[in-house]
C-alpha cells in the first residue's frame, strides 16, 4: 500500500508537469484556434533561461523563474506579430508546418547558446529536503511543485472568470466576429493571449528546471505528451487539461512501477482508451 500511495504521488508531481505545459496549449487552441508545435520549444526555453539566470548567473531563484516567463513572453510576442499573426487567416496545416519550422529553430538556438551537455542545477535551499510520506522519502520539491501546479489552475480560472481581459478571451473564443463587432480589439487580444499561453509554458519551465536536466531536445520530447493531455481532456478545456494531466500522470507512473514496459505505451494507451470511448474527450466541450 506504501509503495501505490508513493507512485501515485509521483505520477500526480509529473502530470503538474504536464498540465503546466498543456495549460498554455489550452489557452492558445481555445482563443486562437492554434495548435502551438512551437509550444514546447518555450518550455524548454524557460528552463534554460532560468538555469541561466539562476545557476550560472547566482540569482534568487524566485527572480530567476520570473525573469525567464517575462523573458519568454516577450519571446511569443514576436511569434505572435511577426510569424503567426500573416498566416491567421490561412489553413491548419499551414500554421502547423510554420510552428513546427519555429521549433526546430529554437532547439538549434538552444544547441548554439548553451551547447549539448546536460545541465542538473541544484534544488532551491528553500525547497530542499525530503518528509516523510508512509516511511518513504519524498522530496519537498516534488510537493512545491505539485503546489504551484494547482494554483496555475485557480489563477487562470480567475483571470478568466473574474478579469475583463479574460472575459474578453472567452467571448473571442466563442464567437471572433461578434466580438470584434462589439469593439474587442481583435488583435491585440491574440497578441496577448499569445503572450500569456507562452509565459504559462517558460513558468513550467522554470518549475521543472531543478528535478529533470536540460538540454535542446526537450521541447520535442515534451509537446507530445502535453498534446495528448489537451486531447483526451478535450480541445479548449482547462479542466479537462488539468484532469488529464494527472490520470495519465498517475496511471503511467503506477503502470510503470508494476509492469517496467508501460513506461513507453501508457499515455498512448490511455489516449487510445479515451478517445474510441468518448472521440470528443473527457470533458466534450472548453469549459
Amino acid at each position: 500500500m506504501a509503495d501505490l500511495v508513493y507512485q501515485a504521488l509521483i505520477g500526480f508531481n509529473q502530470g503538474m508537469i504536464y498540465w503546466l505545459i498543456a495549460a498554455g496549449l489550452t489557452v492558445a487552441f481555445g482563443v486562437l484556434g492554434i495548435l502551438n508545435f512551437a509550444h514546447g520549444s518555450l518550455y524548454m526555453l524557460g528552463a534554460y533561461l532560468a538555469l541561466t539566470f539562476y545557476h550560472s548567473l547566482g540569482m534568487n531563484f524566485g527572480l530567476a523563474v520570473f525573469l525567464a516567463v517575462a523573458s519568454v513572453g516577450g519571446i511569443g510576442f514576436l511569434i505572435e506579430r511577426f510569424a503567426l499573426r500573416p498566416i491567421y487567416a490561412r489553413n491548419l496545416e499551414i500554421q502547423i508546418i510554420l510552428l513546427f519550422g519555429v521549433m526546430l529553430i529554437f532547439a538549434d538556438v538552444a544547441l548554439l547558446g548553451w551547447g549539448t551537455h546536460l545541465s542538473f542545477p541544484p534544488v532551491p535551499t528553500l525547497f530542499a529536503g525530503t518528509v516523510d510520506i508512509l516511511s518513504r522519502k519524498f522530496p519537498v520539491y516534488y510537493l512545491f511543485l505539485s503546489g504551484a501546479g494547482i494554483a496555475v489552475f485557480f489563477i487562470i480560472r480567475g483571470i478568466l472568470d473574474k478579469t475583463w481581459w479574460g472575459r474578453t478571451m472567452r467571448a473571442a473564443a466563442s464567437d471572433r466576429e461578434m466580438a470584434s463587432a462589439v469593439g474587442i480589439n481583435i488583435r491585440t487580444l491574440f497578441a496577448t493571449s499569445f503572450i500569456f499561453a507562452s509565459a504559462i509554458a517558460a513558468f513550467g519551465g522554470a518549475l521543472s528546471m531543478p528535478m529533470s536536466m536540460c538540454q535542446p531536445s526537450m521541447g520535442a520530447e515534451v509537446i507530445i505528451p502535453a498534446f495528448v493531455v489537451v486531447a483526451v481532456g478535450s480541445l479548449g478545456s482547462l479542466v479537462g487539461a488539468l484532469v488529464a494531466a494527472i490520470i495519465i500522470g498517475v496511471v503511467t507512473a503506477l503502470g510503470t512501477f508494476y509492469i517496467p514496459v508501460m513506461e513507453v505505451i501508457a499515455i498512448y494507451l490511455i489516449m487510445t482508451i479515451v478517445l474510441v470511448i468518448r472521440p470528443q474527450g473527457l470533458f466534450g466541450r472548453a469549459r
